[in-house]
């Protein structure tokens, strides 16, 4: 069965994760249609169960949505992920099945928007990060983006793609994993101690809702397929980061760091130019570090 014929309707693969539930929203808010692949049992009536590995599950959604706009924000995102054939069975072969299939269904898109990462560029000793720079990833999730993008450019002249670099993000709802919401996580509960690993690095923490609103204007920009970095050119290290954690909770904390959690070939500075993104969006306000981490210490995952 097709859906009412509407053209503002919206697939965004994954999106009960963390990006997915803010874009879904934010686009719904807006007045879109929007529609989402979820992989396990969904809990609302426009969420689709899929894995995205499996050709006719994905053909078979985009069949009966028939979108205007993708969003494929689906992927195993934990970088520490073990499982390295998951890790290129999502990314690349999850990717190729989406394309293909908007191919196949001759779907009248109006544009495809592929979450890539930073973590492609790898450690290119350079302070700001362009896209005209060679990608050297050093680890499997790097890696796997990176092939994610040679396939997809095979579809940049059948499809409207862009492919966004998107360097680190965080917000409310990002899982305890992840190092922001773990370091947080800390402070709600009060503990005197925390444990991490590199801390002598820096890193853009962005607010998802910059990436959120990143998205949609990329959504209606009026250009050909291409790839373009998600940032901010706005750095932090992570100790400087901590110490504001710690003027929002009132107190400080001791760091003890675990050999367990240290990551060989770890990146020492990742920030990435945003001068190809303005070109495309035009400037999106960015939200205050403070105002991302207060929000988030105000706000405890449930």
């Amino acid at each position: 069965m097709k859906l009412a014929s509407h053209f503002n309707r919206v697939l965004v693969t994954g999106i009960s994760g963390f990006t997915g539930i803010h874009l879904e929203k934010y686009l719904t808010d807006l007045g879109y249609d929007v529609y989402g692949t979820v992989l396990g049992e969904p809990s609302k009536p426009n969420h689709y169960k899929c894995n995205i590995t499996k050709k006719d599950e994905i053909s078979n959604i985009i069949s009966v949505v028939e979108p205007h706009y993708v969003i494929h924000v689906a992927a195993i995102s934990f970088v520490a992920e073990s499982n390295a054939s998951l890790i290129y069975d999502v990314n690349v072969i999850g990717t190729e099945n989406i394309l293909s299939s908007l191919v196949e269904h001759n779907i009248d898109v109006k544009k495809v928007l592929i979450s890539s990462s930073a973590l492609i560029y790898g450690n290119l000793n350079k302070e700001v990060l362009d896209e005209s720079m060679q990608p050297k990833p050093v680890n499997h999730y790097g890696c796997s983006k990176l092939a994610m993008e040679h396939i997809a450019e095979e579809y940049f002249d059948r499809l409207p793609i862009i492919i966004t670099r998107t360097f680190n993000y965080t917000g409310v709802g990002q899982a305890v994993h992840f190092l922001v919401p773990k370091i947080i996580k800390h402070f709600q509960d009060k503990c005197k101690v925390i444990e991490l690993g590199n801390t002598d690095v820096a890193r853009e923490f962005n607010d998802v809702r910059y990436i959120t609103e990143c998205y949609y204007r990329l959504m209606n920009a009026d250009t050909p397929s291409t790839i373009v970095n998600l940032s901010s050119n706005n750095p932090v290290k992570l100790m400087k980061l901590i110490e504001k954690i710690e003027s929002i909770a009132g107190y400080k904390i001791e760091i003890k760091i675990n050999p367990d959690f240290v990551r060989a070939n770890e990146i020492s500075s990742l920030s990435g130019s945003t001068d190809k993104l303005i070109s495309l969006i035009g400037e999106v306000d960015k939200i205050n570090l403070e105002d991302t981490l207060t929000t988030m210490y105000n706000n405890p995952n449930k």
